[in-house]
């Protein structure tokens, strides 16, 4: 993707990305080989099964109309994807193997960005209603995406929502430099028009508990309880779409306590309500000025946390993990068509170099200990790691360098190392859905929980994942809602049975 130059871009939170050329456009379509067998569409590619040759060979030809009808067939929120999603599809082309694979996120972000600047969408609500209620917990792509689906087949569709704005992590999860939160809104709105009804600051649980939820960004307490057994009992269906954001922690650690230590989701949350509320003037978000900022952990996360500490004016940056640095070319272990497991430079990462003259990483450290003052952070223990490979078992192991302890300067810490599972106990508690290693425990392709009438689809059935995956399992989700509603169902949905299950499933 085209994108403006680090250097000018930190200096607002305005979307990263600039226009595609379209001749490059063109030729990138041109480059597209008409595989025998389009592994971008495979297992290891898209999916949501996006008609990926086809809309590229539409492009090639100019047909861009017929290029949007192509990709709005299987995807949802191709201005979402085309910003956001890490592009498996890239990873498994044909043309890879040898050669740079074909831009296919550029294309795709490129058609849909073109489609509504043309006037192509447009509201197209159902003709009839089926007289069939369906409750969605969560507005994130698999919630959104389920809803879209549901709606077009004639059910009244709620979507329930915690926070004050719709779009779960897409509104605040993902900067507002990485996907524009009045593009987030379009969408929104679009299927308004269409008829689903959007409800905010509803926190669906246990009206009895005193902890209807735990996220990571602090809203518990600001929103209205709903009891989840009222909203099953006044709907026809219920599907559970509520991510998995409880986050990674290691309050193992000395000095966890300390202030100045966050989840990375909370920083990120708070960062970009503030901006949308008051442009970062009402001081309500974790201000990182002229302060020395840590990132642990890779990962998307991590360079959303870099780039918004950049753009805040932080003194320095650094981004520690515990891995050896990315090879530079696909390895043994990163086989073709599978992620290449390379090493790259992030939107974010380039804005460390930009204004620190250095990539923000460091790899092989080891995070030992928050050291403080007061109850103040003021620098994070590490050590440095030397990895090597076990001769009996071939495993990589680490072990730390003696002598290699240092305390690195650190007025913020922000914990970016993964998710553990859903952050609402008291919603599945009080529904009596079983739960698995932090999960809902639904099989893929059925969607259906223990309980009759509920189901689950996105990361809070499969785990913390990518957006496409998330749109897949709400496309999945509806049609089986609709066959369980109805007997029967035509919505499109992925191939279920070619798509590999999740740990979960």
């Amino acid at each position: 993707m085209p994108a403006r130059k680090p250097g000018v871009r930190i200096n607002d939170f305005y979307e990263i990305y600039e226009r595609a050329d379209e001749h490059q456009l063109r030729e990138q379509g041109a480059r597209c080989m008409d595989c025998g067998v389009a592994f971008c569409q495979s297992d290891s590619g898209c999916p949501i099964d996006n008609l990926i040759p086809e809309w590229n060979d539409l492009v090639f030809h100019g047909r861009w109309k017929e290029a949007y009808h192509r990709l709005a067939k299987t995807n949802n929120f191709p201005e979402f994807t085309g910003r956001i999603c890490p592009a498996p599809c890239e990873s498994a082309c044909v043309l890879g193997v040898i050669d740079p694979p074909v831009t296919i996120k550029s294309i795709e972000c490129s058609i849909i960005d073109k489609a509504f600047e043309e006037g192509w969408v447009q509201p197209n609500p159902p003709t009839q209603r089926t007289g069939k209620k369906i409750a969605i917990v969560g507005s994130g792509p698999a919630g959104l995406a389920a809803a879209d689906q549901l709606n077009k087949a004639g059910h009244s569709v709620t979507v329930f929502e915690r926070d004050d704005r719709i779009g779960g992590l897409l509104m605040y999860g993902v900067p507002n430099m990485k996907l524009e939160k009045k593009i987030v809104q379009r969408r929104v709105d679009l299927l308004a028009a269409e008829g689903v009804v959007f409800k905010t600051n509803c926190n669906i649980g246990d009206p009895n508990s005193d902890t209807p939820h735990t996220s990571n960004h602090g809203m518990a307490g600001q929103a209205q309880i709903i009891d989840a057994q009222t909203l099953k009992d006044e709907f026809d269906a219920v599907l559970l779409a509520c991510g998995a954001l409880a986050g990674r922690d290691l309050d193992d650690l000395p000095g966890r306590e300390l202030n100045g230590v966050h989840m990375a989701m909370e920083y990120l949350h708070k960062s970009t309500k503030s901006l949308l509320d008051s442009g970062l003037k009402d001081g309500q978000y974790l201000d990182a000025k002229d302060k020395h900022v840590i990132v642990i952990g890779g990962g998307d996360t991590g360079t959303d946390c870099i780039g918004t500490a950049i753009r805040q004016g932080c003194k320095s940056i650094l981004n520690i993990t515990r891995r050896e640095r990315e090879p530079d070319e696909r390895d043994d272990e990163h086989p073709w068509p599978g992620p290449t497991g390379t090493f790259y430079v992030d939107y974010g990462h380039a804005e460390g170099i930009a204004k620190f003259d250095r990539d923000p990483r460091e790899y092989q450290v080891l995070p030992k200990a928050f050291v403080g003052k007061d109850g103040q952070l003021t620098h994070m223990r590490v050590g440095r790691l030397e990895w090597t490979t076990d001769p009996k078992t071939g495993r990589k192991i680490s072990t730390e360098i003696p002598g290699s302890e240092e305390d690195l300067p650190a007025d913020y810490v922000f914990l970016s190392i993964g998710f553990t599972g859903q952050d609402t106990p008291a919603l599945f508690k009080r529904l009596g859905v079983d739960m698995k290693r932090g999960v809902v425990n639904a099989a893929y392709g059925k969607f259906a929980t223990n309980v009759d009438g509920v189901f689950a689809a996105g990361d809070v059935r499969r785990g913390a994942s990518l957006i496409v995956w998330a749109i897949a399992e709400g496309r999945g989700a509806a049609r089986v809602i609709d066959q369980y509603l109805m007997g029967e169902s035509t919505l499109p949905a992925p191939d279920m049975k070619t798509q590999l299950a999740s740990s979960a499933g």
